[in-house]
């Protein structure tokens, strides 16, 4: 499968932002999906992932109550809604598929990833 993360940009303190991840080219329903960020000079880390259904859903610690991950399987499309951005949001996102019914935490667990699209969260 095919991934190609957008949405990325520019926004202050206590903004949004929408992340999408578009897939093509297998059954996009057989596959969680997770986003992954990696900050400048740091480790890349999870920050959500959605089962195959969408009714399984774990969040990051630094991230839970403020991102929501969500998927539309009629439009091959998951999604990352950012309220509330910190300046530590800022980096890289990615969004992986992992071939399993439950979204996996681990990057070494993960089959396919997209492109990464940066969001930047000036103070």
């Amino acid at each position: 499968v095919q991934l190609q993360a957008s949405g990325g940009g520019l926004v202050q303190a206590g903004g949004s932002l929408r992340l999408s991840c578009q897939a093509s080219g297998r059954t996009f329903s057989n596959y969680a999906v997770a986003w992954f960020r990696q900050g400048p000079g740091k480790e890349r880390e999870f920050v959500a992932g959605i089962s195959r259904s969408g009714g399984i859903k774990y969040y990051a610690d630094s991230v839970k109550g403020r991102f929501t991950i969500s998927r539309d399987n009629a439009k091959n499309t998951v999604y990352l809604q950012m309220n509330s951005l910190k300046p530590e949001d800022t980096a890289v996102y990615h969004c992986a598929a992992d071939y399993s019914s439950v979204p996996r935490q681990s990057e070494h667990d993960m089959d396919y990833w997209g492109k990464g699209t940066q969001v930047t969260v000036s103070s």
